[in-house]
């Protein structure tokens, strides 16, 4: 993959030597991706864990199951967000999308702006002719950033995610078709 810049940021596939980077970047959010990120933060408790991690995701990048990408702050090298594609049907082909941003660069548009150039790549680069977003009515966040990259709510899911705390919740589902 083509590295994707925009402004002081690029996006690009995470590897399997980054994993001291992509650890600095969950512990540093644990707390607020608990909910809703709760298989990466499970994965990746220590830096240990996460390098491990790393590697398991390395496999799945080689088999085309999973697709994540780190927002990279240029000036400082730090990852900054993240935004996995999971869930693919190449059948159709489909895949679900996730996406966080670190705390600090939080409503300043990175997220979005590096959401809809990544889409724009996956449809180019895999041919998918849908993408889907998941995210709970209270991440307000999450759904504005879905709306502004042009997801159209398909409907809400009752009970369809179990947070760390053991709760099941509804998650609203965004679909964009291409």
């Amino acid at each position: 993959m083509d590295v994707i810049h925009f402004g002081n940021y690029k996006i690009m596939l995470l590897e399997s030597h980054q994993g001291e980077s992509f650890f600095k970047l969950i512990d540093a959010n644990r707390k607020r991706l608990e909910v809703f990120f709760a298989g990466t933060v499970s994965r990746t408790k220590t830096l240990k864990d996460t390098i491990n991690y790393c590697k398991l995701i390395e496999e799945r990048i080689t088999e085309e199951s999973y697709f994540p990408f780190t927002i990279v702050n240029k000036s400082s090298c730090a990852f900054i967000g993240l935004i996995d594609v999971k869930n693919i049907d190449w059948s159709i082909p489909k895949a679900e999308i996730g996406y966080f941003i670190d705390a600090q660069y939080e409503g300043k548009g990175i997220i979005s702006e590096g959401l809809g150039l990544l889409v724009d790549y996956l449809v180019e680069a895999y041919q998918f002719k849908k993408l889907l977003c998941r995210a709970n009515n209270k991440n307000a966040g999450s759904l504005k950033v879905a709306l502004k990259n042009g997801f159209e709510l398909e409907g809400t899911i009752r009970r369809d995610y179990k947070t760390t705390e053991g709760e099941l919740v509804d998650l609203n589902y965004y679909g964009r078709i291409f």
